[in-house]
């Protein structure tokens, strides 16, 4: 660098794990890399520590854990984060999820660092009905109620179902939440591919194996699609998340596998293979941000069955790329499996229609241009706003 070179403003993305960025930030941090941001990375360093600081970005290692639940190792967490705005003076920061959300927008505050903090799903304290959710629920609400009325903070939202369960519950005002709808795929890269030729029906389930995901009722409904003649066979790809309270035992994912209309196939390190064996990709969750496996199936012109529940809803259409049913009812999603493999020419009309939407407005170019436009409005370099929902 010459001494008359600007430096590039540093933006700094807070994520628990190193995967995490890895699979849904990536394509973000190039984009805002390519608009004059240098990028650095926060986060919990694992196998993908070395693959990030390959593609250039500069990891700095935390301790910060999703599953703890200890004042005192929290405390600790919110002092890490904080001294290393301070040291790193970043000029904005990227908080990913709901721990980094809460503790990045507190470290942010006594930094005096802008932030976006961004929630892709409301997780298990929103969502849950557990009592430790329901007793966590209201504290957090109050917290977040504290931390994101700042005018130089925004809570980054991926569906329009939680616009307006943040916006009815007071939590933050209208003019302190952006919508961007998920984190974007990468169409050139998921091109559309057909279906399999031969061999049964097979569905696919990309995810972590956690029953806030609808694992249970999937299965459940294999074995009643099965017992009504559908001759279908399942794809459960990913593996279990022991931080997460409805993690499903391994013993239970094995038992599983020995089902002749179920294979659980681990953690898949490219995903696109997965979608080439599957006619069909099936989430039977609770609630999502806007989730990654629908587009990437759907940008491989793959039709979909989903739950008709926030996230879900944004890429799966009911009758247009999708059929959607109620959250935990096993016999509506049994009977949507079954409509579906009993019919090709609907499977083909759905997935045209997947790959259509994914490209239209979900694209990682699309996505990226917009949280781009954030960062460059929030830092007072772009008045545009039309990201941004109606309040």
């Amino acid at each position: 660098m010459t001494a008359s070179a600007t430096p590039k403003p540093l933006l700094l993305y807070l994520v628990t794990e190193d995967w995490a960025f890895w699979h849904h930030r990536r394509a973000m941090a190039h984009a805002a890399r390519g608009s004059g941001f240098e990028v650095a990375v926060a986060c919990r360093v694992g196998a993908h520590g070395p693959r990030i600081e390959a593609e250039g970005f500069a990891v700095h290692p935390l301790g910060l854990a999703r599953g703890s639940v200890n004042p005192l190792t929290e405390m600790a967490s919110i002092a890490e984060i904080t001294a290393l705005y301070r040291r790193l003076k970043p000029a904005l920061v990227h908080h990913v999820a709901l721990k980094p959300a809460l503790y990045g927008a507190i470290a942010a505050r006594i930094a005096g660092v802008p932030a976006i903090n961004a929630l892709a799903g409301l997780g298990f304290v929103f969502i849950s009905d557990r009592p430790l959710a329901r007793m966590a629920r209201p504290l957090l609400q109050l917290a977040f109620r504290g931390l994101l009325t700042s005018r130089r903070s925004r809570l980054l939202l991926q569906n329009r179902d939680d616009v307006e369960l943040f916006t009815a519950r007071n939590i933050a005002p209208p003019d302190r939440i952006a919508l961007i709808r998920g984190s974007g795929v990468d169409i050139d890269r998921y091109a559309q591919t057909p279906p399999p030729r031969t061999g049964p029906v097979t569905l696919a389930y990309v995810g972590r194996m956690i029953g806030d995901k609808g694992v249970d009722q999937l299965v459940e409904a294999m074995r009643l699609a099965n017992a009504n003649g559908a001759a279908v066979r399942l794809l459960l790809v990913g593996k279990p998340d022991p931080q997460n309270p409805t993690s499903i035992p391994r013993t239970k994912l094995e038992a599983w596998d020995r089902r002749p209309d179920i294979e659980w196939r681990g953690e898949v390190e490219d995903v696109r293979q997965i979608w080439r064996e599957a006619h069909i990709a099936i989430l039977a969750t609770r609630r999502e941000g806007l989730p990654m496996s629908l587009m990437e199936a759907a940008a491989m012109g793959r039709p979909l069955i989903a739950t008709d529940v926030p996230g879900c809803r944004e890429v799966a259409i009911k009758g247009e790329n999708a059929e959607l049913v109620p959250f935990g009812d096993v016999d509506a999603l049994a009977a949507a499996i079954c409509r579906l493999a009993a019919d090709p020419d609907l499977r083909a009309r759905y997935g045209a229609a997947s790959r259509r939407i994914v490209v239209s407005d979900l694209s990682s170019q699309s996505v990226g241009a917009a949280v781009v436009a954030l960062y460059k409005e929030l830092l007072g370099c772009n008045p545009d706003r039309r990201h941004r929902p109606a309040p």
